[in-house]
């Protein structure tokens, strides 16, 4: 099969979909690849070394779209990328439609096969193609908060873990999953007062077992997320329903309620958000302030620190790409039930029931459309 990789256009995104790693281990299988000239410049990777790897440079992303039977990619396509795609050509990227009609009607229109890594599933559960993300962008979540916090950047002025005779910060993290237990790392590292609401017992008890004492762990209800909200200095929106747009877990009059200068980063905006008064920014301009809350909203975080985003990523995208170019899409998704939970939109249809749900479209399965 003929794989295409271009650069990402998306505003400060620096990701690139394949390594030149992982190039070399496509024409190892037999596979050719095609990257647009400077793809990899974000991660320091030139142009010859993805040739030494095997790969034919080109020298516009409209060569790669034109001839590549699957396009890889990290970043939702733009829309002049989304023109360029045809019918049955596959799409591999993450795609987050259920908050973004204007791609979700783009992609239904150009007939092409389009899989997301965010909605991949695992034996194991969870979501593997996300977590490496995830991870990254919990992590990044505090660094974030921690600067945001300081009185030039429009926060409180506070130190995140205080120091010896002053209170430490208080973070709450609403949302115990991958980006709220990487979240809470830092967070705990830094000396933070730290304190995860999550609505799972299951989590609850694994984040106790995880942190034991130097955490707080609430179950979630409307009083107690109120109560945490407006006691913060540092809010971290984690929450996750895989492939829907994320629940507005904090209203625009907790808002209102927060201390004058605290904080709020939500790592969920690549979903809509979970906070009411959320709305997506990009590294050129991270962040705004709504009724004295500084909000931090960046869509994608990880492309803030493209070397270990992409490897990460590659480590865990690398084995379905494989997949797909050698068997092709329709026996890849047949064979794995797992990676065809990725499919989102096929042949003009959405066949992701919580994306066609959010967006009113009608749902066509997967196992329909690969006649299962």
């Amino acid at each position: 099969m003929l794989i295409g990789v271009p650069k990402e256009i998306k505003n400060h995104e620096y990701r690139v979909g394949l390594t030149p790693t992982s190039v070399r281990e496509c024409v190892h299988a037999g596979h050719q690849v095609i990257v647009e000239t400077r793809a990899g410049s974000g991660i320091g990777r030139t142009d010859e070394e993805y040739q030494a790897a095997g790969a034919e440079v080109v020298e516009t992303a409209a060569e790669v779209f034109e001839r590549a039977e699957m396009v890889v990619k990290v970043k939702e396509p733009q829309a002049s990328e989304r023109a360029m795609l045809r019918t049955g050509q596959i799409l591999f990227t993450y795609l987050h439609l259920a908050p973004d009609p204007e791609q979700t009607h783009d992609l239904v229109k150009s007939e092409a096969i389009c899989i997301a890594y965010e909605t991949v599933t695992a034996a194991r559960g969870g979501l593997p193609l996300l977590a490496p993300m995830s991870k990254v962008a919990g992590r990044m979540a505090i660094q974030a908060g921690a600067y945001c916090l300081e009185q030039p950047h429009g926060g409180l002025g506070m130190l995140l873990g205080g120091v010896p005779g002053v209170d430490p910060a208080k973070v709450v993290i609403i949302g115990g999953g991958v980006v709220g237990t990487h979240a809470a790392h830092i967070a705990v590292g830094m000396g933070a007062d730290t304190w995860v609401i999550d609505r799972s017992p299951d989590v609850i008890e694994a984040h106790w077992q995880q942190f034991g004492r130097s955490t707080n762990s609430v179950f979630s209800t409307r009083d107690a997320l109120e109560q945490h909200v407006l006691e913060a200095d540092l809010v971290i929106g984690g929450v996750l329903i895989p492939g829907a747009a994320a629940p507005k877990l904090v209203t625009a009059d907790m808002v209102k309620g927060m201390k004058p200068g605290s904080v709020i980063v939500d790592v969920a905006i690549d979903q809509g958000g979970c906070c009411e008064t959320s709305r997506p920014t990009t590294h050129a301009e991270p962040t705004y302030v709504v009724d004295d809350v500084v909000h931090y909203c960046v869509a994608n975080m990880p492309g803030g620190v493209p070397r270990t985003s992409t490897y990460a990523l590659n480590n865990v995208t690398l084995p379905h790409v494989l997949a797909l170019a050698g068997l092709g899409y329709e026996q890849a998704l047949r064979r794995d039930p797992h990676l065809r939970h990725g499919l989102n939109v096929a042949r003009g249809q959405v066949v992701h029931e919580e994306v066609a749900h959010a967006l009113g479209y009608d749902y066509v399965s997967a196992d329909e459309i690969l006649g299962l």
